[in-house]
């Protein structure tokens, strides 16, 4: 059986379909990049934002034109907050909750080894199972859940209370990535922050990222997303091992305490720039990005202006900007003082704006400068090599021309030519040819 897997949303969504992708792999069916030649097409949905739930309608549709026999089944958190709406689409033939997410696999083939959870370690099994979905980092799901109570926040009532997976098979599966060549892991999860806290260990994620750290040789760990009030003191030490990668993305939402209240967010300007004062001053080169929220109910010019003034002051390296769009279910869907939908798109235009001033500024600091960068992929040919995309430690986007063979590799790269979305690299000879893929 092909099957093409699509995730919509955040890394946790990825990190799901991957282990999907793996288990049936793993079982002997084979994932495909094109969702014309599925049998069975999957989408991990999100419900985020309403232009998130239109990007799943529209996409269940496009792939139901693409290829009217195959099966498609829709799951995540549009399938379990709007389960009719989206089995009415063309070609839907199943749509299962969250709940009930992880059974897909078993749903499709019963016959599905129930031990095939981790990577197969035979070179064809890796060679399926990561050339398929064409990654280079593994995404790792952690947890699952949320105990936030975010007034604007849809995500509490599609997924449910926290649960955090065991630490040890955490530290298996990272293990197994490791094995199967991989150069990268970011650990995800909804509430990656309460890792362990169901579990009764408060210090949970310190606890799992210091274990990979010291029971795994995976040469790179980067964390997903962290809500700021979950950054216990001390927590910053753990960046003294380089292999723990310096960027970190710290949702803020907003500039203003008085729509930071309204949001029932557990922080405040000040408590915010502590943060990430502490940040920089524990991690050298450390890139930091963010969320944020414009157009909440009831945000006025005044609460806008200030977002725009504390988000520049904090010199982010990236910003992720939503206009907001009333969740069924949420409180703030049902506050007065809703913000009309041009004064959200002015408003969004700004710091888009700001955001890629902010991207160019932080990618000038390393103009000239040396980093690694793990390259995950080849976009064309040039007369002298191949053109080649990937990150550097610290999360900025390379482009550069190199040699065959440089995928899943990581070589040292001279930067140049900073612009908002990334810069230019040069990659260097001896790591290039360097037998050794690891980190230089």
């Amino acid at each position: 059986m092909k099957i093409h897997l699509h995730a919509i949303g955040c890394r946790l969504n990825q990190a799901e379909i991957e282990t999907m992708a793996r288990q049936l792999a793993a079982g002997g069916h084979t994932p495909t990049a094109d969702p014309a030649e599925a049998d069975v097409i999957i989408v991990n949905t999100c419900a985020v934002t309403a232009a998130a739930a239109r990007d799943a309608r529209n996409l269940t549709r496009r792939f139901a034109r693409a290829n009217a026999s195959a099966e498609i089944v829709l799951t995540g958190c549009y399938a379990t907050l709007a389960p009719a709406e989206l089995a009415a689409l063309p070609g839907v033939a199943r749509v299962v909750d969250n709940a009930s997410k992880a059974s897909i696999p078993l749903l499709l083939d019963p016959a599905l080894p129930t031990d095939a959870l981790l990577f197969d370690r035979e070179p064809l099994a890796r060679e399926t199972a990561a050339g398929s979905i064409g990654r280079t980092r593994g995404f790792i799901k952690v947890q699952d859940g949320c105990d936030n109570r975010c007034t604007f926040c849809v995500t509490t009532i599609a997924r449910g209370e926290g649960r955090s997976r065991p630490l040890a098979e955490v530290v298996a599966e990272v293990g197994a990535y490791a094995a199967a060549g991989y150069q990268e892991v970011v650990l995800s999860g909804v509430h990656l922050g309460s890792y362990g806290r169901d579990q009764g260990r408060p210090a949970g994620l310190r606890e799992l990222v210091a274990a990979l750290l010291a029971d795994t040789d995976i040469p790179r760990i980067r964390l997903s997303s962290l809500e700021p009030w979950d950054v216990a003191p001390g927590f910053f030490d753990l960046w003294a091992n380089p292999r723990l990668l310096p960027h970190l993305h710290l949702p803020l939402q907003s500039g203003s305490d008085r729509v930071l209240r309204r949001m029932a967010r557990r922080t405040t300007r000040a408590a915010f720039r502590a943060l990430t004062d502490e940040a920089r001053a524990a991690i050298p080169d450390l890139n930091l990005s963010t969320d944020l929220i414009t157009g909440f109910p009831g945000e006025t010019d005044a609460d806008h202006a200030a977002t725009l003034a504390y988000v520049e002051a904090l010199g982010f390296g990236r910003l992720h900007v939503f206009s907001y769009s009333p969740r069924p279910g949420t409180a703030a869907a049902r506050m007065p003082d809703q913000v009309s939908g041009p004064v959200k798109k002015s408003r969004a235009a700004a710091l888009i704006a700001l955001g890629e001033r902010l991207g160019a500024a932080f990618h000038t600091g390393y103009d000239g400068a040396t980093r690694p960068v793990l390259w995950e992929m080849a976009t064309g040919a040039e007369a002298n090599g191949l053109r080649w995309v990937g990150y550097t430690d610290n999360y900025i986007r390379v482009t550069a021309t190199g040699p065959t063979g440089l995928m899943n590799r990581v070589t040292l790269a001279r930067l140049s030519r900073p612009r908002a979305d990334g810069m230019a690299g040069e990659i260097d000879p001896a790591s290039a040819s360097n037998s050794d893929s690891g980190e230089e």
